[in-house]
């Protein structure tokens, strides 16, 4: 083995798993034993039960948890979590290999994600339907820094932000002050 394949074996990346019977809480919570960090786009919303008001958390995107480990690693974690979960793979010299996700859409993707912004659509499997727009950066407000795609969708100009292959984000109305083409 050489230094090259080496130190990429070792090297930090996030990778995503569907997780099956809506288990999500589960799954995170033997990653985050295990030592791994992950990440979950979860809000927070009030439920009423018997009368009674509690807050509760629930993922936004069905089945969906990221995590970031080496590729040694997340193999080991899927090979363990077994019918729990499928990890995106990706096809690579005629075989599947798990499909390591840029830091770069990792991080936009925390920062659309994690904003507590309402009216945020989140849509599912990645389409080449968003890749149509101008490529953007947000220059001020909520989602400063964030990158994507503008789209319209219901009438209001919105920036998508994917994950290729895996899912895509939509933000609420972002002003046209706010952008600048990339």
């Amino acid at each position: 083995m050489t230094n090259d394949s080496l130190t990429e074996r070792e090297t930090l990346h996030w990778y995503a798993f569907k997780v099956f019977y809506n288990k999500v809480f589960e799954i995170e919570k033997r990653l985050r034993s295990a030592g791994v960090k992950s990440y979950l786009p979860c809000e927070t919303v009030i439920a009423v039960h018997g009368g009674i008001k509690t807050k509760i958390r629930r993922p936004v995107i069905s089945s969906l948890i990221f995590l970031q480990c080496t590729g040694q690693d997340v193999t080991e974690i899927r090979k363990s979590l077994e019918g729990k979960v499928m990890l995106y793979t990706k096809e690579e010299a005629g075989r599947q290999v798990p499909s390591a996700i840029p830091d770069r859409e990792m991080d936009i993707f925390i920062l659309v994600t994690s904003a507590g912004e309402a009216g945020l659509e989140y849509l599912g499997a990645d389409s080449p339907r968003f890749r149509t727009g101008d490529k953007v950066r947000v220059t001020g407000g909520q989602f400063k820094g964030a990158e994507g795609h503008i789209c319209r969708i219901k009438g209001n100009r919105r920036l998508i932000v994917s994950i290729q292959g895996v899912c895509a984000v939509a933000t609420s109305y972002i002003p046209q002050t706010f952008l600048e083409k990339i």
